[in-house]
């Protein structure tokens, strides 16, 4: 698959790069869609063991693209239609039967962050750059992330996270467990291999029952979240004040 999205496979492995480098990635309506297709074929694939998600060029992705943000959001039918596209990569990704794999250089922004919290292991660059801006703009955040980072980092840093949406570093990622690795930026791709090759040699049922056990346990209520976060998105969307911001930035 080219385009927005360029699928290869090595091996057992699933290698999705973000292909909108002119835009650092930023998230349109096809790069979801295209990003939705790649991971279906690659979950459908029985040869594919491990998948590896990791952006072109000078960024992982810089979250919404603010300049198409009016043809998403058109009306409450449209916006609601645009933000289920998102959720619904969070669910593929979280509810894959392979493990997924964040490669993170450059910008990591908004939606793309939250895809990056729903892999099971998150390589980071270490000079990563990382903020959640939606709150900020008086839109919501998706992902699940209400439900994943107040469990995993507290309720009070989500909350900073979320409504101040300061600009973090690398380590920060890490002392938050948001990053399970830095690594040099030079470096990134090969420890990804490396690590996708790793998990490619356990058995794939044990593995995939593994992720669901562990992901069920630990994030119980996360299709509680994601169905608050749809309709806080849609709201903040279609609020005149967020689409004034919007088309400021």
């Amino acid at each position: 698959m080219n385009g927005t999205v360029v699928a290869t496979t090595e091996g057992a492995v699933a290698w999705l790069r973000l292909n909108r480098p002119d835009r650092l990635n930023a998230m349109n309506r096809a790069l979801v869609d295209d990003l939705s297709a790649a991971l279906a074929a690659a979950e459908a694939d029985e040869a594919v063991r491990a998948i590896v998600l990791h952006g072109e060029g000078r960024a992982f992705c810089s979250g919404d693209d603010l300049k198409d943000l009016d043809a998403q959001t058109g009306s409450e039918a449209a916006t609601q239609d645009w933000v289920e596209a998102i959720q619904g990569i969070t669910r593929q990704i979280m509810g894959s039967r392979k493990i997924v794999i964040a490669a993170v250089h450059g910008w990591c922004v908004g939606g793309a962050l939250e895809w990056v919290v729903n892999c099971d292991f998150r390589l980071f660059a270490d000079t990563t750059r990382w903020f959640f801006p939606e709150v900020g703009y008086g839109f919501f955040v998706t992902g699940g992330v209400t439900a994943l980072l107040t469990k995993q980092a507290g309720p009070q840093t989500t909350k900073e996270l979320l409504i101040l949406g300061e600009r973090q570093d690398a380590q920060r990622a890490l002392e938050l467990g948001i990053a399970w690795k830095l690594v040099p930026e030079g470096e990134l791709l090969a420890r990804a291999r490396a690590l996708a090759q790793a998990v490619a040699t356990r058995p794939a049922e044990a593995v995939a029952a593994a992720k669901h056990a562990i992901n069920e346990g630990f994030h119980s209520s996360l299709a509680e979240a994601m169905e608050r976060e749809t309709a806080q998105t849609v709201r903040g969307f279609l609020s005149a004040e967020a689409q004034a911001r919007a088309k400021e930035f």
